[in-house]
């Protein structure tokens, strides 16, 4: 049995790594890659998902998403981390054929979850906008969704906090008031945030490997990674990077990678802390209380890293050879 999935992303080199795996492992049926602004514009993450379906042959439609916000001011593109349109050095040409489903991802997402009832597994790995958006126009989705696993988010567990502020991660940071929609919602999820995605590394020589062993598809994912790979070593001192996106797709193939914590998730939507992702992980009862109320989510709080970087490597390896 396969697991269908629709992956809805802001590519975003970290994105393309994850979509590659998601498309490479025989456990899932990628059906369809939905986009959203974030780690690039709107434009540049979609136009980055038609041209890897062209170049790789993905069957998966894909969806043009949310611009922007629900309500907060936007953040803008990630340049720094990314490059100018997502894709580091690397830009997709001007000769892409493939096109967009007509429909804006929301709506696609609703189609595709009423029309395969308890089958779809809803994949985020940038801002939650197009989940909130459809959770809006059908709440009637969250009892028919299979589960939605979020690479977003930090908790503290492991010494993660935060990354675009000591206490946000960039996803939820995107738009918490999204995120907040999404985890409070009666459909389950399972949030895999920094408290693990930071606990895995490619390093510069697993990536030189992965290029070296993994065919055509290890050649591109070294080329975009050389913009990512100089951002974390000026930035962060690395020679690596984390493993966030494809850490997601990881906890679908094998759940048993990752150690999980069930409590409530609210997330702060203004203020300084804006984007703080909390868990309420206790029974105790307290007077003022906007946890309890809330369905009981699944929070990664920690990782088997060598088994998930042996599995990335595997699954690469594997789908080059076909």
């Amino acid at each position: 049995m396969t697991t269908k999935i629709i992956l809805d992303t802001d590519p975003g080199i970290d994105d393309a790594m994850a979509i590659l795996f998601a498309e490479a492992h025989p456990s899932l049926d990628l059906i369809a890659i939905t986009t959203v602004y974030g780690n690039a514009t709107i434009d540049n993450a979609t136009r980055n998902a038609l041209y890897l379906k062209q170049k790789f042959n993905f069957t998966a439609d894909i969806a043009k998403g949310a611009s922007k916000p629900l309500h907060r001011p936007p953040v803008g593109a990630t340049v720094v981390v990314h490059g100018e349109t997502g894709f580091g050095d690397l830009t997709a040409p001007d000769d892409i054929t493939e096109q967009a489903d007509p429909r804006p991802a929301y709506q696609y997402i609703i189609d595709t979850v009423k029309a395969n009832p308890g089958e779809i597994t809803l994949v985020t790995v940038g801002p939650l906008t197009n989940i909130a958006l459809a959770l809006e126009a059908a709440p009637e989705i969250a009892d028919l969704v299979k589960e939605v696993v979020v690479m977003g988010g930090a908790f503290g567990m492991n010494d993660h906090r935060g990354n675009v502020t000591p206490y946000a991660e960039a996803n939820i940071h995107d738009d918490p008031h999204a995120a907040d929609i999404v985890f409070c919602a009666s459909w389950p999820v399972v949030i895999i945030g920094l408290d693990v995605t930071e606990q895995s590394f490619f390093t510069g020589q697993y990536l030189n490997e992965l290029r070296d062993d993994a065919g055509e598809v290890g050649q591109f994912i070294w080329d975009v990674s050389r913009y990512y790979l100089r951002f974390y070593s000026q930035k962060v001192g690395l020679n690596g990077c984390h493993v966030h996106d494809p850490s997601a797709i990881a906890y679908v193939i094998d759940p048993e990678l990752f150690t999980l914590r069930k409590g409530a998730v609210r997330v702060v939507t203004d203020g300084p802390a804006e984007g703080m992702t909390i868990q309420k992980f206790d029974n105790r009862k307290y007077m003022n209380d906007e946890w309890s109320s809330m369905p009981n989510q699944k929070v990664g709080i920690a990782v088997n890293d060598q088994a998930l970087l042996k599995l990335y490597r595997e699954s690469l390896i594997t789908y080059s050879q076909q």
